[in-house]
């Protein structure tokens, strides 16, 4: 059975300790898959990796993560808003335990795969953050496993810091179609969390087709959104209120890339960059710094 809509409500597609569990028979699709586990101080909680390869990224606090016979110690951090993660990669066809002495709150994003990688640790420090756009368009992306950043079979995941009062993922681009050296086809999942009490942004989703996904969604801490087709952006922080998402990505291409075609109507901004300072909030932090 699939979702009924392609905004996921916080706690709306909750399943036994995963307060959100993405699969793809759920999402429709065939690859991309997010699970956000809570454990409380002193628990442990194990899965098995199946057909896919996964990562685990501290979403708040620290854990250990034992698989194929090695443990990783996480140093985690107190938010997503605090410091860049280190990680833990996961193959697939592997037993995985999560044991968090304080306790804490942890993504498993994952994607199906065919090749079984060796599982290994992602220092903090080795995450490249990039500042992207300028002006209001400014935005902190920890590109923890890029395309280009670290080696997976097929998962793709970023984070992305907004700055309250700006705009991210603009302009609107898609990847769901193959144009080799153009455009990759991509399933993605956009998980939210935003700084503050009652903090909230929005995201809107507009059709690259005819009947193509459809959504403009306020969006709160918790929430997700599944894009399995069409121009996405803006990702639209309100005042005040730092926004942040996970983005998971995987796909059926020959090659892990992330290669994204920009709406034509709006492809223009990206001139105007160049030269125009970045937003002076940003870096919100660095690779290995705490806020």
């Amino acid at each position: 059975m699939t979702f009924a809509t392609h905004h996921l409500p916080a706690g709306s597609a909750a399943d036994g300790p995963y307060v959100l569990d993405i699969w793809p028979e759920q999402a429709g699709w065939s690859h991309s898959s997010l699970r956000v586990l809570t454990l409380s101080p002193g628990s442990t909680h194990t899965f098995t990796a199946g057909d896919s390869e996964w990562i685990v990224l501290p979403l708040a606090g620290g854990c250990t993560v034992t698989v194929d016979g090695q443990s990783f110690e996480l140093h985690g951090r107190k938010s997503v808003f605090e410091g860049v993660s280190d990680f833990a990669y996961v193959p697939r066809d592997a037993r995985v335990t999560l044991g968090s002495g304080a306790g804490g709150r942890f993504a498993l994003a994952g994607a199906r795969c065919a090749n079984r990688l060796t599982a290994r640790h992602g220092p903090a420090s080795n995450v490249p953050v990039e500042l992207r756009g300028t002006g209001n368009c400014s935005r902190q992306v920890n590109n923890f496993a890029a395309a280009d950043a670290f080696a997976c079979d097929r998962l793709i995941a970023v984070e992305v810091l907004t700055p309250g009062g700006n705009w991210s993922s603009y302009p609107p681009h898609k990847h769901d179609e193959h144009h080799p050296g153009e455009e990759s086809r991509l399933e993605e999942i956009y998980y939210f969390e935003i700084e503050g009490d009652a903090g909230l942004g929005y995201q809107r989703v507009s059709p690259s087709r005819s009947g193509g996904t459809d959504v403009l969604a306020e969006v709160r801490t918790g929430d997700a959104v599944l894009i399995p087709d069409g121009w996405h952006g803006p990702s639209v922080a309100a005042p005040g209120h730092t926004m942040y998402y996970l983005n998971v990505m995987a796909g059926p291409g020959a090659e892990r890339e992330w290669l994204i075609r920009d709406h034509p109507d709006h492809a223009w901004i990206r001139a105007t960059w160049p030269g125009q300072p970045v937003d002076p909030r940003l870096p919100l932090y660095t690779a290995g710094e705490a806020r």
